[in-house]
């Protein structure tokens, strides 16, 4: 019987030809599953990119009525607009609104009065409808009646508009007399620029017509009207809107999103569809494919051509090195390939023999640096979410510090006040709560914020207050009692208090874990004492306690144990570094089963008690400042506050007047003589500092006489000017004896 092919085939061939063939079904399987990947992926990206279409649209377009709101908040208040709306006279106020010079065009200005009677009317679009206007606008200039300014996206006819009310006031009371409301046309530039903000179509819809489009293709313009009205069905919006669907036209596919505008009023019938093209994707997709394919056979001839090659001139001593790999591949690093020739063979075996030595020498060092690096990794990691989280919580704690400081103020007000008892008792309890906020705050700014390493005269009473606050709610909802046995007269020490409350942090928070996996309740006892020269602070808990062969190692780098994901052994390795880099020392004394206790030292300051002792007299010293009839400006764009430090400034005898703003304050420091002017640091529009900067070059007398307050951190920018232009800031939240402290000292107000 003759043999058969496959046979009689060379090795060379029988070899080939099944690589070839398991190449080739890799490449069609290969190709089957990354162009089934790429679609899947495409389509979720397209989703994503809609969705964020979507938020980009409404936050542009939240942005502009902000604008708009800003640049016209400023024409109800200028002083003969005012005076013409306060005489209340139409035709001067129609011949103001028909004069009035706007930076962009205004399609109707509308001027209501108090009793919501139209008084004037100024129509610079003869085509539009005032009735409609004012009927379609009748939420945003009720709104602005109630001294709030009103912003909202009407229909008038098949056409949309932004109408922007604005209360008219009057100047000293504040008291609204009227509302302003200008109607400004969206229409298409509108809807070019946000189509190039948002890279996708945009239709804009009213009353079932196309208002404006950037797109030209009327079967796409119809199509996306019939999809907005079918999707959009009065109650259904919420359902339809996040259903994102596809539509296909001749030529091109989209995929679309029907939205309804955020209207005061609630019509139906204002909305927008975004499309999203599929044309550049599938481009893009159909050239991966292509790439995908040639890569694949360049790697399939070069594949053939390279085991060809080492098929040919490595057939004899193929299987002792066969034998050889599948012991190197066990982990058997001693066995050894016989060279039995001097030619390539006999090269290959003694390079094989050396690359086996180098893995074996290699293999500890390389488990050692994964080990090392993947510990580094979980460290970095953790450090950006730290960092992320600071500044997160940086920003809040800036944002509270406005509403706290009118919380806290007008509590002790009505501490002063004379009430019953039982509002006594909730005054206290409100004042109370305000303080403990405040304590709480300045905690979480003092730790989120990044500070240059700075060593100062310290109370380490102050610096564990400031942990415990911190976690606080985090030991009270582990069900951990805190005990604190501070001693009253500790020593000064001289730290850098930010690095050293990053410590007391490690240690109370790796107290809490220990104690919160071993039992339902626990205890955690913090102890300062004072010894011989040194301060002690020692922190007790009644957990699991640490084992004697691991309490050689807690201060060692990257040892933890702690579960897989919730540590990475460099907490306590930092702290040793940080008391170390103090000249103090940090031990630990703990037996299994009877809990852990860490023990830190600092040598005391010499001169630290003095220091404390005259920062004490300097915060609790003073007396209170009289007015004697002195005129003071306070500027802030917090009503409350203003209204708060009015208060206590009218009751120490000062004449007050308020700006709520750096304009209209500018507007009053040229009217009127200020014995001095108590300014915000941030506000919108002209800030503290621009305003002084704008006071000193008009009135260099006047700006003498500024004082700064600021509800952030005061960083090294603003630092240096105030200590360039010697001037107070008074940090939010204050109390009303700080408030006066501070006024105490100041020349003028004494």
């Amino acid at each position: 019987m003759k043999p058969s092919f496959f046979k009689r085939a060379r090795f060379q061939t029988k070899v080939l030809v099944p690589v070839i063939a398991v190449m080739m079904l890799l490449m069609a399987v290969t190709m089957f599953v990354v162009n089934q990947r790429l679609e899947v992926q495409w389509q979720k990206e397209a989703d994503e990119a809609l969705q964020t279409a979507s938020a980009v649209f409404k936050s542009s377009q939240k942005e502009r009525q902000r604008t708009l709101q800003l640049q016209l908040r400023g024409i109800p208040n200028a002083p003969h607009y005012r005076a013409a709306f306060q005489q209340g006279d139409g035709a001067t106020i129609q011949d103001l609104l028909d004069k009035m010079p706007l930076d962009f065009p205004v399609d109707l200005i509308l001027y209501r009065s108090l009793d919501g009677k139209t008084v004037a009317t100024s129509r610079r679009d003869p085509s539009l409808d005032a009735a409609d206007f004012e009927n379609n606008s009748e939420a945003s200039w009720r709104q602005a009646l109630e001294g709030l300014a009103g912003v909202d996206t009407i229909r008038i006819s098949d056409r949309l508009f932004d109408a922007v009310s604005l209360p008219v006031t009057l100047p000293v009371s504040g008291e609204v007399i009227g509302a302003l409301t200008f109607c400004i046309k969206f229409g298409e530039p509108q809807a070019q620029k946000l189509s190039e903000i948002t890279r996708c179509g945009i239709v804009l819809i009213a009353n079932n017509h196309i208002v404006a489009s950037s797109l030209q293709r009327r079967d796409l313009l119809q199509e996306c009207l019939n999809l907005f009205s079918a999707a959009l069905p009065g109650r259904a919006v919420a359902a339809a809107r996040d259903a994102d669907r596809e539509i296909t036209v001749p030529e091109e596919n989209f995929l679309w999103r029907a939205e309804k505008f955020e209207s005061m009023s609630g019509d139906p019938k204002l909305g927008y569809v975004l499309l999203y093209s599929k044309a550049a994707a599938q481009q893009e997709l159909r050239a991966t494919q292509r790439t995908i394919v040639f890569v694949s056979l360049a790697g399939i001839l070069f594949a053939i051509a390279v085991v060809w090659f080492f098929i040919r001139n490595t057939t004899r001593p193929l299987r002792q090195l066969r034998d050889s790999a599948e012991a190197v591949g066990r982990g058997d690093f001693t066995h050894r390939v016989n060279v039995t020739s001097h030619d390539e063979c006999g090269e290959l075996a003694r390079v094989f023999n050396q690359m086996t030595e180098n893995v074996q020498a290699s293999r500890q060092k390389l488990e050692e640096s994964v080990t090392r690096l993947e510990n580094t990794r979980a460290q970095l990691v953790q450090s950006e979410k730290l960092s992320a989280i600071g500044e997160f919580v940086a920003g809040v704690t800036h944002e509270l510090n406005n509403p706290l400081t009118s919380l806290l103020g007008f509590s002790e007000l009505l501490q002063q006040t004379s009430v019953d008892e039982r509002q006594k008792r909730f005054v206290d309890r409100i004042a109370g709560s305000a303080r403990r906020c405040q304590k709480i705050v300045q905690s979480l700014l003092s730790f989120a914020r990044q500070h240059a390493p700075e060593r100062k005269v310290t109370n380490l009473n102050e610096v564990v207050e400031a942990v415990m606050e911190i976690m606080a709610y985090e030991m009270r909802t582990s069900n951990i009692e805190v005990v604190k046995e501070l001693e009253a007269d500790l020593s000064a020490v001289l730290v850098d208090s930010h690095q050293i409350q990053q410590v007391f942090l490690n240690l109370v928070n790796n107290a809490r874990q220990a104690m919160e996996g071993h039992q339902s309740e626990g205890r955690l006892r913090v102890r300062t004492e004072a010894l011989h020269g040194r301060v002690r602070v020692t922190f007790l808990d009644n957990g699991p306690g640490i084992s004697e062969e691991n309490l050689r190692k807690v201060f060692d780098p990257f040892f933890t144990t702690k579960e897989a994901g919730k540590g990475t052994g460099l907490g306590l390795s930092l702290s040793y570094g940080i008391v170390q880099e103090h000249g103090g020392t940090i031990r630990v004394e703990s037996k299994v089963g009877t809990g852990a206790t860490f023990v830190v030292d600092f040598p005391a300051h010499a001169a630290g008690a003095a220091a404390l002792e005259s920062k004490e007299v300097l915060v609790h010293a003073g007396s209170n400042a009289q007015g004697n009839g002195k005129r003071v400006l306070v500027i802030d764009d917090e009503e409350a506050i203003l209204d708060f430090v009015s208060e206590v400034l009218t009751a120490d005898g000062f004449k007050v007047d308020t700006a709520h703003d750096g304009a209209v304050a500018l507007r009053r420091l040229r009217q009127q003589h200020y014995d001095f002017a108590l300014c915000d640091w941030k506000m919108p529009g002209m800030n503290g500092q621009k305003l002084f900067e704008r006071v000193q070059h008009e009135d260099p007398p006047c700006a003498e006489r500024f004082v700064f307050m600021t509800g952030d951190v005061i960083n090294r920018q603003v630092e240096a000017f105030l200590k360039e232009h010697r001037k107070v800031c008074l940090s939010k939240p204050f109390s009303v004896a700080e408030f006066r402290n501070v006024l105490s000292a100041l020349p003028l107000a004494a």
